[in-house]
């Protein structure tokens, strides 16, 4: 019997109509824990160099985190991953919700998508009843129409729908997968669509077993009582009426005009009184003692629930207020759009007419109104007509297409990726890591244990330290005590906060939590819900493997290493790993470039950010540097960064 997990995975093959329950290795387990590990090994051993992302032959892949579906409070995350066709590298989104844990009391760990669809169809599973369905009657339905139908046609409304809408249908770059809780844009969506997979209908009614059900029982409820005190827990942004510090430093329109003075008390009241009048109540997911969506009834709009920075994207995108975000939201999120980069895409499409590289003819019967104008580029993208069949490429796709200049409105991407609109003035040496080097493609996965900002005031710096209890080594307080100004710390310093900071998010990833009850909360002082420390226990009590912080440590590098494996056999390179151009009005790229380095031998990477053979062995990764090797990616005798001759030339 397996503990904590159900030893299966299902196997979809829309090409040929095959559906195959296939038992796991818990070796592998062992390894890589779940989630976006067991997805990256997916991915790595099963689809080839070259692969074109469009093609069948690309997975799309639904990974439950290893203690999804158990009494482990806030665990409810999916990752759901893919080769991207926006960029050809791994494209890596998130899921909440209630569809991981349905999926896991169906009986699967994971489920495999492969193939394509000779129609519209959709998947749907009861425990081990699983069918691939004709889904033609649902084309170009939105989120809600369709997650209701097949409620309706499979006579049960407890079956969680995880679907796409018209926008992932026509292969819109920004499409993103909802389940009530959206698995959002890095091009998932739009390869469920390539697939002609409308839906997955998921029903589960089996037990998911434990090695160790009393002594997990004890933990997880004295968790919740924690959780549930603890303010420093959940989404601050859903519950917290004082949204300053987005709107006066983050920036409007497509990512350039900061409003430093746009907050006012009289506004926050304002925003308040509009939220709760048209707020039915507070909703969460799976099993989180935490509620963190909003959800609203606006007039004329069918009900939508919101979370995090999600509720502003569109109204500073379009520099109007929350109302707009109320009345566009609920029909961005049918169609199938994704509320961090669709926001900006249309604002990059305005921009460029503003600019004369687009014109009047590209818009043809536009209003004149600035929220009707969102409203007109947003339904052209989602059925790709007109311009929106070049928009549909987001950003950097679209940029490359028009030419003419639109290259230099790109400015706030990642790996073609569009960025948080994030304007800083000098530059924190570990933000420049995250977000260069990062291959969760957002900030927001990358961020979160180490805190943003130093605390000049000594006596308030040593109560944070005082309160900080998920540091995995006092060096961090040593580190915080001397930080003054933002650039202060070492260069070994910004080395191991960048490579913590991807860690907890690494394990979040791979164990199913969410990051507002973890890894995203450090930074903000106070006690996180989990850590380093207490992640162990409840692997070992869930699944009976015996885990402790140095082994669990070693899931994350493992993890983050075979992330990066797979990358640079899709091409990643150093030259890719920039932060947006104008991110910081103060650069020094010389040091950036020298830090880059650092922290490739940091990890043991080459010079070109590539793990090399040794640091893959100890891993237990050798088949991955053989396959490099093969490759033409690794020679085999490559050294790590700080010792290749190029190093040495940086500094001279």
């Amino acid at each position: 019997m397996r503990y904590g997990e159900t030893g299966f995975q299902l196997e979809v093959d829309l090409t040929k109509g095959s559906i195959e329950k296939v038992e796991t290795d818990p070796r592998d387990t062992a390894l890589y824990l779940g989630g976006i590990g067991m997805n990256a090994k997916l991915l790595y051993d099963r689809v080839p160099p070259g692969t074109d992302p469009w093609s069948p032959d690309n997975l799309l892949i639904f990974g439950n985190g290893l203690l999804n579906g158990t009494c482990v409070p806030g665990a409810n995350r999916v990752s759901v991953d893919t080769i991207a066709p926006l960029n050809g590298l791994m494209g890596h989104s998130l899921m909440g919700g209630f569809f991981g844990a349905e999926m896991k009391m169906a009986g699967y760990d994971r489920i495999v998508i492969s193939g394509e669809a000779p129609d519209l169809v959709y998947l749907a599973i009861h425990n081990d009843k699983v069918e691939i369905r004709d889904a033609r009657h649902l084309r170009g339905k939105g989120m809600v129409d369709t997650q209701r139908l097949i409620q309706e046609e499979l006579n049960d409304r407890r079956t969680w729908v995880a679907a796409i809408g018209p926008a992932g249908e026509n292969r819109v770059i920004m499409a993103s997968i909802d389940c009530g809780n959206s698995s959002a844009a890095r091009t998932v969506g739009p390869v469920m669509g390539a697939k002609k997979l409308k839906a997955i209908a998921v029903r589960g009614t089996k037990d998911v077993n434990f090695a160790h059900p009393a002594e997990l029982w004890e933990m997880c409820s004295r968790l919740r009582k924690e959780f549930a005190a603890n303010p420093n827990i959940g989404d601050w942004m859903a519950v917290d009426e004082d949204d300053s510090f987005h709107h006066n430093n983050f920036s409007w329109g497509n990512a350039r005009t900061r409003r430093k003075t746009f907050w006012s008390p009289e506004l926050e009241e304002r925003w308040r009184n509009l939220k709760y009048d048209h707020m039915d109540r507070w909703t969460g997911c799976w099993n989180c003692p935490k509620a963190c969506h909003n959800l609203i009834r606006w007039p004329n709009r069918r009900r939508f629930s919101y979370k995090c920075y999600g509720k502003d994207t569109y109204h500073m995108a379009a520099f109007q207020e929350l109302d707009f975000t109320f009345e566009i939201l609920p029909i961005a999120m049918d169609l199938g759009f994704d509320s961090y980069s669709t926001p900006q895409v249309i604002a990059f499409a305005l921009e460029l007419l503003d600019a004369g590289i687009l014109t009047e003819k590209d818009f043809p019967g536009m209003p004149s109104d600035a929220r009707q104008r969102f409203y007109y580029i947003l339904q052209k993208i989602a059925f790709r007509e007109g311009v929106g069949d070049v928009l549909a490429h987001g950003v950097s796709g679209a940029a490359a297409i028009i030419g003419n200049g639109a290259e230099q409105f790109d400015h706030n991407t990642v790996k073609k990726f569009e960025q948080l609109p994030i304007k800083l003035g000098k530059l924190n040496p570990a933000y420049f890591l995250m977000i260069a080097t990062g291959e969760d493609m957002a900030i927001t996965q990358i961020e979160g244990s180490f805190p943003q900002d130093p605390i000049p005031d000594p006596e308030l710096r040593e109560e944070f330290i005082r309160n900080w209890k998920a540091v995995p080594d006092k060096k961090f307080h040593d580190w915080f005590r001397q930080w003054v100004k933002r650039d202060q710390l070492p260069d070994d310093a910004m080395c191991a906060i960048t490579d913590w900071n991807e860690c907890m998010h690494y394990l979040d990833d791979s164990l199913g939590f969410c990051g507002f009850v973890s890894s995203f909360r450090g930074q903000f002082g106070g006690t996180t819900g989990y850590s380093i420390w207490n992640m162990p226990p409840l692997i070992t009590h869930a699944t009976g493997m015996e885990f402790d912080k140095d082994r669990l440590w070693e899931c994350f590098i493992r993890n983050r290493t075979l992330v990066r494996a797979l990358n640079n056999r899709l091409g990643l390179r150093r030259h890719m790993e920039r932060p947006p151009e104008d991110h910081w009005a103060v650069r020094n790229e010389e040091y950036e470039q020298q830090l880059l380095t650092k922290y490739y031998d940091f990890k043991g990477w080459t010079f070109d950010g590539i793990p090399t053979k040794e640091t893959l062995e100890k891993l237990g990764l050798g088949y991955v540097a053989e396959d490099l090797i093969r490759n033409g990616v690794l020679t085999g005798n490559e050294v790590t960064a700080l010792k290749d001759p190029r190093a040495k030339k940086e500094k001279e």
